[in-house]
């Protein structure tokens, strides 16, 4: 199929990326890495009369490790999350979600505030940044705030950015020596979408939780932390049932859907199975063991 008619507009900056949005009212919508806007054009499941293409915002390609957190652009593309070193060496839950993320060809072109801004459940970055308790900045013609993420999905495919705002940086805590995480995922081929995930950034004392956050992908209809799982650890060792018990929390906590992936019974369980290994990788990682 053909994409319906639409205004173009390809602005240099933010202030003009953000006027035309006003301008352009609720038929406006921004083109990033185009990896879910496009697909969604060409079906008519998407039929903007606007489409204003932000792709030459270069100002917003970034990875910079700050006084207390890790900034990361909204343009910058997956491609940049998997080359760069501050990653590599100090974010290993990042680094194992960017890894993950459909192809080499998809994560040349994608973005990461696209992935996070489009609201999927399916997508890999918002377990990600669930777990690490990120903040998101938005600018807009009142100015510029920032969004809590577990503030951030609304809904299926919603989030809490105005019509008039743009995404323009996630933040991500830096973390304590004691601290480790863990991007775990099953999918059926290389590029697919996740059967399930699960995304756990940890801290700990000894051989005791000291806190921990889980985030869960394509397991409900919006993205969501296995909350019921963080409140059985906090506070307890790493027992196998511990683990156990946190699995079925959060498996009993999700609500996934059956389809061809596999049965609601069956991704409840896997999601059990992935939060145990999930964390296991983090509690490595605390001792320094990256693998």
């Amino acid at each position: 199929m053909i994409s319906g008619q639409f205004d173009y507009h390809a602005p240099t900056s933010v202030d003009e990326a953000i006027t035309l949005l006003e301008r352009g009212g609720e038929g406006a919508k921004l083109l990033a890495g185009g990896q879910s806007l496009i697909p969604a054009m060409r079906f008519r499941l998407a039929a903007p009369s606007t489409l204003i293409d932000i792709s030459r915002l270069h100002d917003l390609e970034y990875i910079e490790e700050r006084s207390d957190h890790l900034a990361i652009g909204a343009l910058t593309r997956e491609s940049a999350l998997e080359r760069s070193p501050i990653v590599a060496a100090r974010y290993p839950l990042l680094l194992d979600t960017a890894l993950v993320i459909a192809d080499p060809l998809v994560r040349n072109r994608a973005t990461v505030g696209g992935n996070v801004a489009h609201a999927d459940p399916a997508n890999d970055h918002p377990a990600t940044m669930l777990a690490y308790g990120a903040q998101l900045v938005a600018r807009g013609p009142k100015g510029t705030r920032t969004i809590a993420i577990d503030d951030f999905f609304v809904g299926l495919f919603e989030n809490a950015l105005h019509s008039d705002e743009i995404l323009t940086e996630l933040r991500i805590p830096k973390a304590s020596p004691q601290s480790g995480g863990a991007y775990v995922k099953l999918e059926r081929k290389v590029g697919d979408y996740a059967v399930a995930a699960v995304a756990v950034q940890l801290e700990r004392s000894g051989d005791v939780c000291r806190s921990i956050r889980i985030g869960l992908t394509n397991v409900n209809p919006v993205p969501m932390r296995a909350t019921d799982a963080e409140t059985l650890l906090v506070g307890k060792p790493f027992t196998r049932d511990n683990l156990e018990a946190a699995g079925r929390a959060a498996g009993a906590q999700c609500d996934p859907s059956s389809d061809l992936r596999g049965s609601t019974e069956y991704k409840r369980d896997l999601v059990r199975i992935l939060l145990k290994r999930a964390v296991e990788r983090a509690i490595e990682r605390t001792q320094g063991v990256h693998s």
